[in-house]
């Protein structure tokens, strides 16, 4: 077991690293303003009594936008910025890192990775960049959709020539089976610890096979291999007797594709890892499969496993952990309590002591039923925890079916042989309506975290999903795949979900307590309330950021709008429109002038509507 000082950070080197945010909290050094994903800022210059007037300070179009024609794909505009020393660094669809003056929105500089435009992939998209710095180097490193990890020197945006070959690092270097067509690249930023880059990936998965999932650690200065994390265990490796027989061999999937946690301290990072491959078919890989969907604290320093959960065993429902782990303290039994929160796709928020792994609550081995289709052995139980309560549907009944008039008759013939089923319910050969959906819950825009009130803001949506198994063609790696009207999503040509709404929530868990403290309904469709139905929430990817001026402000939703709500009560104080929805995380920092800025970007697209947008846009009071 590490022990509490094993691998502290040199005094010196933690206050170069942190001692710009430590003394003025004017900037946003980290994806999520700390290494630990708390997304929480102290500045309180923008708060309940003059948000209102907030207008737009300055607008950035980076010209990356892709709806899909002249591209094979369409985009996703995830980022959020970092802020240092005065300058903002953000990445776009097409994996251009761009830095611009934080005060004035003009650009510095722009480094382009070449990114190969015509590559069949899900999406163009990018969620940013992770900034390191001896205090005298200032690198920025990030990885690409095509594999490639750069660090680029934040003064001028030239690669680091010092750095791997020139620059950069081919992350695909031993990670791809021979002979397989499998891709693997990074959407989200890397760790930072001391001199270390920690990386996770995105992998192709529709194949049991394929590129393997596991986190490496780089050198900062060099580039070389540090250490690397099998996420599949090897033989003689903690964790290999989940795997029966030789399904362990080349399995791809187990990834750590969204943002991982470091606790600078205590010298450990933890790693939200996902599904094997494939995501729907466990057959050809009986057993709980560690480490699929598992929340990982390893030593930062050597990749050695400390603890672990996990949170789905034998995933065959595509439920990753998609978001950061959030490093929070509690209040259990009279004492402050280093903490770690993970919220999922399936609606739950487990809570654990950082050190050991210990819940915090008690967490329960459910019975759950068992698989009908031949080959496949679903685990008989899951874990439940017993607090707090889910924060996203996980069941649905035919009499909840939506009574909105467009939708009612599209949803009732979609599911009229379907079988209503609870979460944990094996798909199979009918059509199976399921919830969450694959993209949850939650997905990777998380939880916020407000220190001084020990309160976790997540924001989820309802989007249920209705697979069924068919076969694949003879000589296929796997015998079934899944296939529906609502496989991904259960909604209708509108998006309109099939059940009765609310569609999406905004809720606020007292961690302390494991309960709720407030719980709103997020998210609008304008034609709807036009015809004088309330309003029903929306679908939402990103999340929020929460101020000790008493707001939390979120895009998120697929109405277009940005919105901040008072922490305490969850009554909206402010929203505006923007030019296409904001499926990003903000941030804020004030400028070198002494204002405060809060900045979101605004792209749309995703999987979730068809207006598109590349605008960066900042926010500021008069």
């Amino acid at each position: 077991m590490l022990k509490y000082n094993a691998h502290v950070m040199h005094p010196i080197r933690f206050l170069l690293l942190f001692l710009p945010m430590l003394l003025c909290a004017q900037e946003w050094r980290f994806y999520a303003g700390d290494s630990g994903g708390q997304k929480y800022s102290k500045l309180k210059q923008i708060n309940r009594t003059n948000v209102t007037k907030l207008q737009v300070a300055w607008r950035f179009k980076t010209g990356d936008v892709s709806d899909g024609k002249a591209f094979p794909v369409r985009s996703a505009f995830e980022a959020t910025p970092l802020m240092a020393d005065g300058v903002l660094y953000f990445t776009t669809p097409f994996n251009r890192l761009i830095a611009l003056d934080a005060e004035s929105g003009k650009q510095l500089w722009a480094f382009d990775p070449k990114l190969d435009r015509k590559a069949a992939r899900n999406l163009f998209l990018h969620r940013g960049v992770a900034l390191w710095t001896d205090g005298k180097q200032k690198r920025l490193y990030y990885g690409t959709l095509d594999g490639e990890l750069f660090a680029i020197d934040a003064a001028n945006g030239e690669p680091v020539a010092s750095f791997g070959d020139k620059g950069k690092v081919n992350l695909r270097e031993g990670m791809i089976p021979e002979g397989n067509r499998g891709t693997l690249g990074m959407t989200s930023p890397p760790a930072i610890y001391k001199n270390l880059i920690i990386c996770g990936s995105i992998v192709t998965d529709g194949e049991p096979q394929g590129p393997s999932g596991d986190v490496r650690a780089y050198d900062a200065l060099t580039g070389k291999l540090a250490w690397r994390f099998h996420t599949v265990p090897q033989p003689g490796e903690f964790g290999h007797d989940t795997w029966k027989g030789d399904s362990w061999k080349n399995r791809g999937g187990t990834n750590a594709w969204s943002i991982m946690s470091v606790d600078q301290e205590r010298g450990m990072v933890f790693l939200p890892l996902t599904s094997p491959s494939s995501d729907f078919w466990g057959g050809d890989r009986h057993g709980n499969n560690l480490f699929g969907d598992s929340l990982v604290a390893l030593d930062a320093a050597t990749g050695k496993r400390i603890w672990h959960f996990q949170a789905v065993h034998h995933n065959i429902w595509d439920y990753d952990l998609p978001a950061q782990p959030v490093l929070i303290d509690v209040r259990k039994d009279g004492r402050i309590v280093p903490a770690v929160a993970q919220v999922t796709k399936m609606g739950f928020t487990f809570l654990f002591e950082r050190a050991n792994g210990k819940p915090i609550f008690d967490i329960i081995e459910k019975p759950v039923p068992a698989s009908t289709m031949p080959g496949e052995a679903a685990s008989p139980t899951q874990p439940i925890p017993v607090k707090p309560p889910p924060f996203a549907r996980q069941s649905m009944k035919r009499e909840e079916l939506t009574t909105i008039p467009e939708s009612r008759a599209f949803c009732e013939k979609i599911t009229k042989d379907a079988v209503f089923a609870d979460i944990y319910t094996p798909v199979g050969e009918k059509p199976t309506v399921l919830f969450p959906g694959t993209n949850g819950g939650t997905n990777w825009g998380g939880a916020s975290f407000d220190p001084a009130t020990r309160t976790l803001y997540v924001n989820s949506h309802d989007n249920g999903m209705m697979p069924r198994y068919i076969p694949r063609p003879e000589g296929s790696a796997i015998p079934f795949r899944t296939q529906g009207p609502a496989y991904g999503r259960f909604w209708d040509e509108n998006r309109y979900p099939c059940q009765q709404p609310p569609w999406g929530h905004l809720t606020a868990i007292d961690v302390d307590k494991g309960e709720f403290r407030w719980r709103v309904t997020l998210g609008v469709f304008d034609e709807l309330v036009a015809k004088g139905i309330p309003p029903t929430g929306t679908s939402n990817l990103g999340g929020s950021l929460v101020t000790a001026g008493g707001l939390l402000f979120i895009g998120a939703t697929n109405d277009s709008r940005f919105r901040a709500f008072d922490k305490d009560t969850g009554k909206e104080l402010w929203v505006t429109k923007l030019p296409a929805s904001a499926h990003a995380n903000p941030m804020t920092f004030t400028a070198k002038g002494g204002k405060q800025f809060v900045v979101i970007a605004s792209g749309g697209g995703n999987k979730y509507n068809d207006t598109f947008a590349d605008e960066l846009i900042a926010y500021a009071l008069p």
